[in-house]
Formats: structure tokens, C-alpha cells, sequence
């Protein structure tokens, strides 16, 4: 029997879990199964791996993701490419960590607005994680200038207050991405504190929060009449990467 699971702390609800488990019935694959890892601390990952000479591959959520670098012995193109790693892959021992986040960012994104509406746009990145880094990659890729948004200024950097005083700016970035865990659940009712009332009609807002499926972030954005979309497709999608990485 091939383990597969997540790591992470804390571990509530998991979207991972529920999807590979229905997906192993599903499909009829009956030599795996997936598990949830809380561990409070990266120094636990040696034991949990000694613990489980099944493991053939571990999901990383926060706040592992950048984190987690230094315990693998490589690191595949993707995730080098945005400095962070979601999927471990194990093989003979060897684990190597790999992006997929950047591919169901990217192919939502695309599928969602298309080249033609994306071209022209410029982003806000709300959030500087390991999520917040696969979306800038994705971005730089598609060739959307971008500006992140945290919580405190910095070099090349908003501030949610910077944007309070400078509301004008989200007429100029019309693509708001937030990649925060704020509005997910058991929080549903937090949202990044942004200027609402200047977004309107010519506004994209994605929210990467994916339970609830209407975070209080979007509805801001669609009663003033933006588009909106949540991230249960990159979700899906980045999973199904992830299974193709464990099984290639």
C-alpha cells in the first residue's frame, strides 16, 4: 500500500484528504491511501518519514512551504522557479520537492479570464507566503506586472494602509489576487482590509481561499459588481499535478 498525505500545523479541515480519498474510489486505485501529518515542527519530518516507510509522496500546506526547503535532498525546476515547495516526492529515499501550485494558479487564471482580457492588466498580490510566491511566478510568466500587498511596507511592497491612502491605485491594478489564508474557515467572516469601495465593474478579484466557496473578500468585490472566482479549481488542478509528479 502506497501513503500519500499532508503536512502542515495546524490540520483542520482538508481539502486534500477528502479529494485524493474520493478520487481513490473514484478511480478504483486500491493500493493508496492519504493521511493528515499536524506536525508543530519541521524536526518532526525525519521521524514521520522513519515512522512511515510507505510514504511515497507528502503534500506541504502553512506553513511549511518555505520552510521545508532545507530538509529535501533536491528541488525540481518548479520549485526553484518560485521558492517554495507544496509537493514531496519520495523515491528510494530521496525526497524531492516540486511546485504545483504555480500550474493550477497559472491554468485557472487562464481559463477564467483568457489572453485576451488578462492582457494590458496588472496585479495586487495580497500576501508574501509560499502561495503569494507560485501566483508571482505564474504572473511573471503570463506577463502581468504585479505589486505585493502585506501587512507592513517594504521595497517594492504595498501596505493595506498605503492603499487606504491611495485608493486610486486599484484603478490602476484591476487584477486583485489574495493569497492570504483570511476568510477561510473557521474565520469565514476576515477579509484583507482593503479600499472596497473604489473596485467596480473593471475589477478581477481571485481569491485562493477555497472554503467557503463565497469568501466575504468576493462578495465585497461582487456587490460592486467585479468579477470573481475562488480556488477550488487551482485546487483541483494543482492535485491533479501532484498525483502525475508521485506517479511519473
Amino acid at each position: 500500500m502506497r501513503q500519500f498525505g499532508l503536512i502542515g500545523y495546524p490540520l483542520g479541515h482538508s481539502f486534500s484528504r477528502t479529494y485524493f480519498t474520493e478520487k481513490f474510489g473514484r478511480e478504483g486505485i486500491a493500493d493508496a491511501a492519504y493521511a493528515l501529518y499536524p506536525i508543530s515542527s519541521l524536526d518532526q519530518l525525519p521521524a514521520l518519514l522513519q515512522a512511515q516507510p510507505s510514504l511515497a509522496g507528502l503534500n506541504v500546506t502553512i506553513p511549511y512551504k518555505e520552510k521545508v526547503i532545507p530538509y529535501l535532498d533536491q528541488l525540481h525546476e518548479s520549485a526553484r522557479k518560485v521558492g517554495a515547495v507544496n509537493v514531496i516526492r519520495i523515491e528510494k529515499g530521496v525526497l524531492t520537492g516540486y511546485n504545483s501550485d504555480y500550474f493550477g494558479f497559472k491554468q485557472s487564471l487562464l481559463e477564467w479570464m483568457g489572453q485576451e482580457a488578462l492582457a494590458g492588466k496588472k496585479a495586487l498580490v495580497l500576501g508574501t507566503g509560499g502561495a503569494s510566491k507560485a501566483v508571482c511566478a505564474a504572473l511573471t510568466d503570463l506577463q502581468i506586472p504585479y505589486r505585493l500587498v502585506s501587512r507592513q511596507p517594504a521595497s517594492q511592497q504595498l501596505s493595506y494602509a498605503q492603499l487606504h491612502q491611495q485608493p486610486e491605485l486599484l484603478q490602476e491594478y484591476r487584477l486583485i489576487i489574495n493569497t492570504t489564508p483570511l476568510g477561510m474557515h473557521p474565520q469565514p467572516m476576515a477579509a484583507p482590509d482593503l479600499p472596497y469601495h473604489v473596485i467596480g465593474s473593471g475589477h478581477y478579484l481571485y481569491d485562493l481561499v477555497y472554503n467557503p466557496a463565497q469568501t466575504v473578500f468576493m462578495q465585497a468585490g461582487s456587490q460592486r459588481g467585479a468579477a470573481t472566482k475562488g480556488g477550488l479549481q487551482m485546487l483541483q488542478l494543482q492535485a491533479e499535478r501532484a498525483w502525475e509528479i508521485w506517479n511519473s
